[in-house]
């Protein structure tokens, strides 16, 4: 039998080192997440596309919404980019409110928006852990038209509360003319083919409305004690 390779040996044993920290590298990332997380006062995630443009009426409505939802006495975070995410910061920087930024690095470098309060930027290297921010933190979900990772969080999000796997709280999507057909082929197709339930309809809302979206999640956590999701 042909005796294995040095070479691989040695291969195999950078690998594995490399993993280990790694894993250094992402408990870190959790920790200094968690702390810094939990001295935010209770707020509510916008989300949306990064490539929207000041002239856009979703950036606009992201910015009316973020300013309501301050005025209901909530702070806003956001993934700290560009787009919706800074029309988001900005609407709550507008209104005298908290602007959290869960920023992200990528490959084409996010640079993270000027509407962020400076100690409340956090940047993650794992997409993985700064979802667990967001989810853990949030007391309300706010969904503006956006691409793949919008969508991704919007079907992630929904899933969390779905299973019980995070507590329930109000899904909002805004800009209905970008939502109504995908919220059709839910209906469609997963509704029809039996993969989900007519009450996992109920785990979002729908509105074009900033004061209305503002007050469905006021008036879900009124009474309620604000505390992380799990």
């Amino acid at each position: 039998m042909a005796e294995e390779s040095p070479n691989r040996f040695e291969s195999e044993l950078k690998a594995s080192q490399e993993d280990l920290w790694r894993i250094f590298r992402i408990t870190a990332e959790f920790v200094e997440g968690f702390e810094k997380m939990a001295k935010i006062k209770p707020s509510v995630v916008i989300f949306g596309s990064a490539r929207a443009k000041p002239a856009d009426k979703f950036y606009e409505l992201a910015v009316q919404v973020a300013q309501e939802v301050v005025k209901s006495g909530f702070g806003v975070i956001t993934g700290g980019g560009p787009g919706i995410m800074e029309a988001a910061n900005k609407g709550a920087k507008l209104a005298g409110g908290s602007s959290t930024g869960v920023n992200i690095e990528l490959p084409h470098e996010q640079s993270a928006n000027p509407y962020i309060d400076h100690d409340k930027l956090l940047n993650f290297r794992y997409f993985f852990v700064r979802k667990v921010m967001f989810f853990k933190y949030a007391q309300g979900y706010i969904l503006m038209p956006g691409g793949f990772g919008t969508i991704d969080e919007c079907f992630e999000v929904m899933t969390l509360i779905q299973t019980r796997k995070t507590t329930k709280f109000p899904i909002i999507m805004m800009g209905s003319e970008y939502w109504n057909t995908l919220i059709e082929w839910v209906k469609s197709t997963l509704l029809k083919s039996n993969y989900i339930s007519d009450d996992d309809l109920n785990l979002f809302s729908l509105t074009d409305d900033p004061k209305e979206a503002a007050k469905i999640i006021s008036d879900f956590h009124k009474g309620k004690e604000l505390t992380p999701n799990f």
